[in-house]
């Protein structure tokens, strides 16, 4: 499949479904004290409302997208051994390749092949008393072939990680409260994870599963589509199309808003179908989180957001913890079985990590 990097992007023929996301100029919190307020009152709304957004006017530059984009192309393009070299189950740390059919979502396999990349960290020195989160932290893997890849995704990871920091004072502010009411949870070693993703066409896969319907776990996810649709978010009436649109990313919040929110904000479910055959879809998704040591707060809302504030959303197959660390490590272990297998073997239970 040939690349299709944001300057050969196109729009897909039917984006009859695109109006169903709002769109959100982030300039807008430049312009002035009025514009200011009505785009804070904006991003409350569509958060809470839809749970995604597309997100214009972020000043990183095309170019730089288009390159990740293109080396994620060539990635993919490796020979199987090389790969798998580099392969998520040598990895305690959930960094690494992942090939299609090998990560769960609610149980099934998930059509797509994917590289996942956090911040370049020493692993942590265990002990018998090391809470089992403490073994995320540690180096990625990279792949001998393509030094290009490192440069280009840590350089990518740090500029999506100071835009996404810029939306979460955001989300604070429209909350009513002080801009960096977060920053204690996050600065310092935020949990940056990096992944890029290509779905194959329906032809190579055994299902429509590009990624099964979940929530993401940390504060913000900031997605890279290209001009292949197949994102989908669970509406009031059903799913709705996450058309791509150019120049921007996909925003939506994770479980660790919702849970510091008491529920006013809801961390939307969402899924990926596979491509019809004949296409692939590549993806870049960036996840924001707080430290993995660190205690979601809840915070103290105004009356009147407080008074429609519905508490998290119950499930019990996948509970919500307020540990950090616990609840990431929940959600990689469940997606990554083979990993928890040969790492985290000496756990009781998964959920109760």
């Amino acid at each position: 499949m040939a690349a299709s990097p944001l300057a050969s992007w196109a729009a897909p023929e039917s984006s009859a479904s695109a109006a169903s996301i709002p769109r959100l100029d982030l300039r807008r919190l430049d312009t002035g004290p009025a514009e200011r307020e009505a785009f804070l009152a904006e991003l409350r709304d569509a958060a809470r409302d839809v749970g995604f957004f597309h997100l214009v006017g972020h000043r990183i530059p095309a170019a730089e997208i288009a390159e990740v984009q293109a080396l994620a192309r060539r990635f993919f393009a490796l020979p199987l051994p090389e790969k798998q070299a580099v392969a998520m189950v040598r990895s305690p740390h959930f960094r690494g390749y992942t090939a299609a059919g090998r990560e769960i979502t609610r149980g099934a396999p998930d059509w797509r092949e994917q590289f996942d990349v956090g911040a370049e960290r020493e692993a942590l020195a265990q002990t018998a008393a090391s809470p089992p989160w403490s073994r995320l932290q540690g180096p990625n893997q990279w792949p001998v072939g393509l030094p290009e890849l490192r440069v280009g995704l840590l350089r990518l990871q740090e500029a999506v990680t100071q835009l996404g920091i810029r939306l979460l004072r955001a989300f604070a502010l429209a909350l009513g409260q002080p801009e960096d009411v977060f920053a204690p949870i996050y600065q310092g070693a935020p949990n940056q994870h990096i992944k890029i993703i290509r779905y194959p066409g329906r032809e190579a896969t055994q299902g429509e599963q590009g990624v099964g319907a979940h929530k993401d776990s940390g504060f913000l996810t900031l997605l890279v589509q290209d001009g292949q649709s197949g994102l989908e978010v669970e509406g009031r009436d059903g799913w709705i199309a996450a058309e791509p649109v150019e120049g921007s990313f996909v925003v939506n919040i994770g479980e660790l808003l919702e849970l510091a929110s008491n529920g006013y904000l809801r961390a939307t479910i969402h899924r990926v179908v596979t491509p019809p055959a004949g296409r692939d879809r590549l993806s870049v998704a960036f996840f924001l989180g707080a430290r993995h040591d660190a205690t979601v707060p809840l915070l103290d809302l105004p009356p009147d957001l407080a008074a429609e504030a519905r508490g998290p959303a119950s499930d019990p197959d996948n509970p919500l913890f307020h540990e950090v660390g616990r609840n990431y490590l929940k959600g990689r272990l469940r997606s990554h079985p083979d990993v928890a297998a040969r790492f985290y073997g000496d756990l009781a239970e998964t959920g109760g990590a």
